[in-house]
Order: structure tokens, then sequence, then C-alpha cells
């Protein structure tokens, strides 16, 4: 695969702001009643502005009809070389979430200026508490992120530093900082892979990728190429990569801390490309299937920051790799598969692969003996009909399992909705040939059918949730807030909010 360069900004923390910004960054709150103020500005800038305008920061902010909804972003006049962006922070008690959409916006807006080459921006907010200096350093690092082009030429790197300026720089926010820098980096190197190309991100080179991405971290690795993958006994992988000329993979990836209480399985769907084999998708439909890998690139990441992070979970992941290909080696609907678990699975349509390659290695996750299965896949386009692209659905196989995921995505800022699962769902998997079929033959209820397939190869007694990122994986329109356009790297965040929540 091609070496895709990307240069992180790199993110400190300091007491005041330091003279080599060339960007600093204020916010702007509502005030009681009427009107606004300008939050972050020291006493230092503050006296530079009014030498060099005759007025305050908030003076000129309100002149400028500068706003303090969300993500508003105004420039004012610069100071001292500086240039200074005031954003809206939606409120004067502001979320974590909301800290990391206002600084992630300022810093995208920063990253597209003119010109932006090896640009230190200081994001000034006024914030102490680590929990919002975490989400603005995430906002931060998301907001900067940019995929590097395939190109002969070298791009410039827009923002190289970010300083966080805090009053109060002790053990809990340098920890808070750290932290951030662990999990946007995981996040943006999600995205990268989603972004790359699938003529380079294949499951081979996915693979050898993910090796080399978590070499660094106590992690335990074992790849499974299609000898192994067959002796094995991995139907579904093998029948959706069998179209291919690039063979299926299925990474193994262990995680085992000293003091851990708690054994946390991920499974990826890592579908390098899809186009819907013998059952093709229409023309127009397959540009964004390179995206239908953010699964596996989600729980490669996530496992390498709890690994990075020193969290006290047991990991055991795994990203169950094809490419989706038709050829005269396909498999077919209505073909009966033999899975990894001996269950038989009639399929009923070739475009509805991921499943299948889950089932697989969900079945070979619960041979883990794990406490809790989560599986993240771009599974249906129907959870994006009926959830939009922002929005994950989630199925679980119970209510304190949808209370923990649910818990966790709200501490990661993430958003995902929790779909049912019913006996009616389950009743259309029957089957009159094999022991159940991989889909309902009818489009209805296509989200919960699927989910209600997976549920078939989770052990007995294992807790297991589903995350359907179909919608959210992608971000085909604009950017906004701290989202760049392209791959999102969703779940990252939730996986490790997760195990941080099992850690107790």
């Amino acid at each position: 695969m091609t070496d895709v360069t990307r240069i992180n900004p790199t993110l400190t923390l300091s007491r005041s702001l330091p003279k080599s910004a060339d960007v600093v960054v204020l916010g702007v709150v509502p005030l009681t009643g009427d009107g606004l103020a300008v939050v972050g500005a020291t006493p230092d800038l503050e006296k530079a502005f009014t030498k060099a305008y005759g007025r305050g920061i908030s003076d000129v902010a309100v002149a400028m009809a500068a706003q303090s909804k969300r993500e508003e972003l105004t420039h004012v006049p610069p100071v001292d070389g500086a240039r200074l962006l005031l954003v809206g922070l939606g409120d004067a008690d502001v979320t974590p979430e909301a800290v990391r959409i206002a600084v992630g916006s300022a810093l995208r807006v920063v990253a597209a200026l003119p010109g932006a080459d090896g640009l230190e921006v200081a994001v000034s907010l006024e914030v102490t508490d680590p929990e919002l200096l975490q989400a603005a350093g995430e906002g931060a690092l998301l907001g900067a992120y940019r995929f590097e082009t395939i190109t002969a030429t070298t791009p410039p790197t827009p923002v190289t530093a970010v300083t966080l300026v805090s009053a109060t720089v002790g053990a809990a926010q340098k920890d808070a900082v750290a932290r951030a820098k662990v999990v946007a980096d995981a996040v943006c190197q999600a995205r990268d892979w989603g972004n790359t190309p699938p003529n380079l991100l294949y499951p081979e080179t996915f693979a050898d990728a993910a090796r080399g991405y978590v070499r660094d971290e106590r992690i335990a690795v074992e790849i499974l190429d299609e000898k192994a993958l067959e002796k094995g006994g991995y139907g579904g992988i093998l029948a959706v990569g069998g179209g291919s000329a690039r063979k299926p993979r299925l990474v193994r990836l262990s995680y085992t801390p000293r003091g851990a209480e708690a054994h946390l399985a991920l499974v990826g769907k890592g579908i390098t490309f899809d186009s819907g084999g013998l059952d093709i998708k229409p023309a127009g439909q397959m540009a964004g299937m390179k995206f239908d890998m953010s699964g596996a690139a989600a729980v490669v990441a996530a496992t390498r920051a709890i690994a990075a992070l020193g969290l006290k979970v047991k990991v055991t992941a795994y990203a169950a790799l094809a490419e989706n290909l038709p050829s005269g080696s396909s498999y077919r609907s209505s073909d009966v598969l033999t899975m990894f678990d001996g269950q038989t699975v009639e399929n009923y349509n070739t475009d509805a692969e991921g499943r299948l390659v889950m089932a697989d290695a969900i079945a070979r996750a619960g041979l883990d003996t794990p406490d809790l299965i989560v599986d993240v896949a771009t599974l249906t386009g129907a959870c994006m009909v009926a959830l939009g692209l922002r929005t994950g659905g989630l199925l679980t196989n119970g209510e304190a399992t949808s209370d923990l995921l649910l818990d966790a995505a709200e501490a990661a800022g993430e958003d995902f909705w929790e779909l049912p699962l019913t006996d009616f769902t389950r009743e259309q998997l029957k089957s009159t040939v094999a022991d159940m079929r991989s889909g309902a033959g009818h489009r209805w209820g296509g989200a919960l059918v699927a989910g209600a397939f997976l549920e078939r190869f989770v052990p007995e007694g294992v807790a297991w949730a589903h995350l359907d990122v179909a919608g959210p994986a992608e971000n085909p329109d604009a950017p906004y807030g701290y989202v760049p356009k392209g791959g999102t790297g969703v779940a990252v965040r939730t996986l490790v909010a997760l195990a941080e929540l099992l850690q107790g």
C-alpha cells in the first residue's frame, strides 16, 4: 500500500498565550438578557487589543455582530501579528460536546484559510475542568484533520501546533490533554483508512497496516490468510471474498493488561470495497463503498487507543476483511454456506455480505469467552433510511447492555439510537433448506433483520451489542463541527469510553 503520511499537530497545555501563536481562538457566550461576552482573552491580549483599536474585544465583537450560537465564527481584527477568531459556545454552561464542536469548527476554518501552512494555534476558552480540556483537545485535533492527497507534490500542513490555554495546569489537566491526543489520533487513523482508495487498501494491505499500527503497544496480532480461513471453516468470510483476486483476511488483536477483570470483544466489518457481488449495485451507488470497512477501522484504532491509555480491560478484537466483487468464483444468492460455528445459512443476496463476515467473526469471538461482544459495521442502508447520516443504530440482547452502550456514546459525544429486536423479526430468518436465511427477502425492517441474524451467532449467555454505522461512517456533504468530508472515524470514541466504563 502506498504510504500516506499524515502529520498530526502537536497538542500542548499552557497557562499563557504563546507569543508564537499565528491564530488565537476565543469563545463567545450569551449574557443574561441581551448581549454577549468574549471568554478567554487574557489581560495582556485585552490590553494590546484595546491599545491597537481603542475598544475591548467584547465591544468590537458586538459591533461586528458576533454570535454566541454554537459553531458561529467571527474574525476580529488581529493583534500583535496574530489572527483572532471568535467561536460561539452556545451557552455559558458548556458541555464537553459543545466545547468539542466549537473548537473543532474553529480549527477546521483555520486549516482551510488561504495559504495556511505551518500555523500555530492557541485555544483560550477559560476552561480548566479536565473533561472539558479533553474535549477541547479532541475537537482541535479532529477539526484540524486533513487526509493527505495522493500526489507527486508535497502538500502543505495547515496546522502544526495547538496550544490549549488553561489557568490551571495540574496533573489532571495534563492527563486530560494526553488522553485527548491518544483518542484523536485513533479517530484520525480510522478516518485515514476509510479515505484510502480501495486499490491501495484491500484485505492483505489492511491487515498489514493494522499490524504495523499496533506494534508499539502490548498487543498480540494474529492474521489468518485464505488458507488458514479455509482450514478454520470460516465459510462466510471465504464466500464473500471468493469473487476477488485479493483474498480475505481475519485480523485478531489481543490486549491483556494485568489487573483486568472485564473482557471486551470487538468485531469490525472490513469490506474494503463492496460492488454488491453478483447482485451488483446500480451505477452511481458504488463510489462510497470504500468506506464499507469503517467498522474494522474503528475496532483496530480503538484497541490501540485502549492499550495506549493503559485501561485495565482485556480486549480481543477481530477485523473481518474481504473484497466483494463479481466473478466466476463469486458466491451466489441461494447458496447454502456453512459458517464458522457450524450453522448453515441460505444466502439471499450477495449485497448483504457484511453480516456473513461478521457472523464468522462474532462466532470466533465467542470462543474467547468475553463478558461483552460489541460489533461495529456499516451494515444496512435501512438504518440510514431510519436514522439518517449522523445517527448510528444500536441493537442489543439486554437492557443493561443497551444502557452501558448509550452511556458510553453519550460520554464520547457520539449519537446512537436504540432499535428493537423482536420475535417477529427473528422469525423472518426461517429457511426451508438451511438453519436460517441471511435476510427476510423483503426490504421492511432491514436493519432489524440484519441485527437478528448477527444475534444468532452470539453464544448463549454472552452480552452483545451491534452498532450499525452505515450512516455516520462517511460524511458525503460539507464538513461540520469537527467532522470532515469523507471518513469520520465514528465509533472509536464510543468504544474507548466503553472500555473506560468497564474498567470501573
